[in-house]
């Protein structure tokens, strides 16, 4: 199977790139596994003209959105890990995610990815309390019924505020790792 793997983060060396990697290596064994990082990838905003609900098209050409289109379209499985930003998901990852209407399912026409698609939230938080990080999983799986990849699960990870603080998660992140890999990714 194919495994994409998204750190939402503009932070390319934290802790949720380290909860990516860890993610990555877990899955591996069996697995294609391709890791990005939001930050790689250079788009602009939706600047929300709606030309896309008539065409199925993006105005905004010349940018690396059709880039990260193309490794959702490789994948079989995609797993987002995202940290909260004032209790949702960076702006960046909105961002990208906004520039997706074109292949949602709230309009038609709309272009689409292939269907079968199953997709995985990892939120984590520097707070003590899970609410943010059902907010961040929220708002990555209301993305994935968009793009009609089905919704296979989730974890929300709190008090990760460092790299060094994603050794107290590892047998949760393990865990749901094993999960994945049992449910046949």
């Amino acid at each position: 199977m194919n495994v994409l793997i998204i750190n939402c983060s503009p932070v390319k060396n934290g802790a949720t790139a380290e909860i990516a990697r860890i993610t990555a290596e877990a899955l591996t064994e069996g697995n294609s596994i391709r890791s990005i990082c939001i930050d790689d990838y250079s788009f602009g905003f939706c600047k929300g003209c709606r030309s896309c609900h008539k065409t199925a098209v993006c105005v905004q050409k010349n940018d690396d959105i059709p880039r990260i289109i193309s490794e959702f379209e490789w994948a079989d499985t995609i797993i987002s890990v995202s940290p909260s930003y004032w209790a949702d998901i960076p702006g960046q990852f909105k961002a990208f995610i906004d520039r997706c209407t074109p292949w949602c399912n709230t309009h038609e026409p709309h272009a689409s990815i292939s269907k079968g698609k199953k997709g995985y939230a990892i939120a984590l938080r520097t707070g003590p309390g899970m609410k943010e990080c059902e907010r961040i999983i929220q708002s990555i799986m209301h993305f994935y019924g968009h793009l009609e990849i089905e919704c296979c699960g989730s974890i929300g990870l709190c008090s990760v505020e460092y790299r060094s603080d994603v050794a107290q998660h590892l047998q949760e992140l393990t865990d749901f790792c094993d999960a994945i890999r049992n449910s046949g990714i």
